[in-house]
């Protein structure tokens, strides 16, 4: 019995022991632990801030290539306006230069029928007979003053013959000034096409990289995030320093009335959840890039410039508190200051602001909140 009771003590020492050996040896596993999450934690916010960095660093690359594509952009349209009006000045001058040419070939006709009738009235030989034949004198004078009223004419005509063939030369010139002109308009376009190209594949190598950094690092969420509240301090800032002497009518009477500022399919629409649980403050519409982004009504620009995750933005006050915001252009053609009407270009589509396809961001706003602008345009 009292070996039973031994062995039972025994094993209690044995199990308490192995308890407390257990318990201890937990608790370090746990400390250890709770070192290699620490440890693991600064090294992830390490690799996080540096990657946060980087993206910011590749945001700035993606804003001068963006920058250059603007650039491009607006002198490829400013060349394309230049020939539309040197080919119409072409067309003009070779218009005139047919009209000359046609009175040159009168006026040839004209001097060679009147020689012909010189010829078949005598010519020169019967006027010098009549100088030597004087019996008539009468007829004489007559015939006389007949042929110098004829080469009066003559010398007239040719004078005038001589103006014109100048005129024309002179024409000439000045077609092929505009014709060399417009080759270098060609070449130049060509140029500018060129490096448009190029600037926008350095911008989709530029935003393939800048994806990869986003992902990698898992910040999208916060990405939006602070991209949306970019966008509202930014839009609360033009709200208080608008400029108050411009008297607008704003848009209450034109509720449903509205043009879409481009043509397009809506990708997104107002109020669908972005990721991170934010919601769309706009509509994005799918629309060809380059196409035109035109004001929705009479205002003023209030801002132009670049973006955090907007790209190219442009945002006009309409007044009564109604703004409209026209966001990820390819270019901006409007300044802050300008007074737009509806219906005008104030910039073109594009996908700046880290778009992988090209679209137009449209927002409107009244007293700084925003309001959907399905009710406010016309219906697709």
């Amino acid at each position: 019995m009292q070996k039973c009771i031994n062995s039972v003590t025994k094993l209690i020492l044995i199990l308490t022991f192995l308890a407390t050996a257990t318990a201890v040896a937990n608790e370090d596993r746990t400390k250890k632990d709770l070192s290699e999450v620490q440890t693991a934690l600064k090294q992830s916010q390490s690799e996080y801030n540096a990657q946060r960095k980087k993206v910011a660093t590749l945001q700035k690359n993606l804003q001068q290539h963006e920058l250059d594509i603007a650039k491009n952009a607006k002198a490829l349209n400013m060349a394309e306006q230049s020939i539309k009006k040197t080919e119409q000045q072409q067309q003009l001058q070779q218009q005139k230069a047919d009209q000359l040419e046609q009175q040159h070939a009168q006026f040839q006709h004209a001097l060679a029928a009147q020689l012909k009738s010189a010829y078949m009235a005598g010519g020169d030989d019967d006027y010098a007979k009549m100088l030597l034949n004087q019996e008539d004198t009468a007829k004489f004078e007559r015939t006389l003053s007949y042929y110098n009223y004829l080469n009066k004419a003559r010398i007239e005509q040719l004078e005038e013959l001589k103006a014109l063939q100048l005129q024309i030369a002179q024409n000439q010139a000045e077609l092929a000034k505009t014709k060399q002109k417009l080759v270098n308009l060609h070449d130049e376009q060509k140029r500018r096409q060129t490096a448009l190209v190029n600037a926008q594949s350095e911008r989709q190598a530029n935003l393939k990289n800048l994806q990869a950094q986003l992902n990698s690092t898992k910040s999208s969420i916060n990405y939006l995030k602070e991209n949306q509240q970019t966008l509202i301090t930014t839009i609360e800032e033009l709200e208080k320093e608008k400029n108050k002497k411009v008297e607008l009518l704003g848009l209450n009477n034109s509720k449903g009335k509205l043009n879409w500022p481009s043509r397009g399919k809506l990708e997104h629409t107002f109020g669908q959840r972005k990721h991170g649980g934010i919601d769309w403050k706009g509509v994005l519409i799918g629309a060809k890039e380059g196409s035109n982004i035109n004001s929705v009504h009479n205002g003023q620009v209030v801002f132009a410039d670049w973006l955090k995750g907007y790209g190219w933005v442009i945002v006009v006050d309409h007044g009564e508190g109604f703004m409209s915001l026209y966001g990820h252009a390819q270019t901006l053609l409007k300044d802050v200051g300008d007074m737009v009407r509806e219906g005008e270009t104030v910039a073109l589509v594009g996908q700046s602001g880290g778009q992988a396809s090209s679209g137009l961001y449209f927002e409107m706003r009244h007293k700084g909140r925003a309001v959907n602008p399905e009710k406010w345009c016309k219906r697709i």
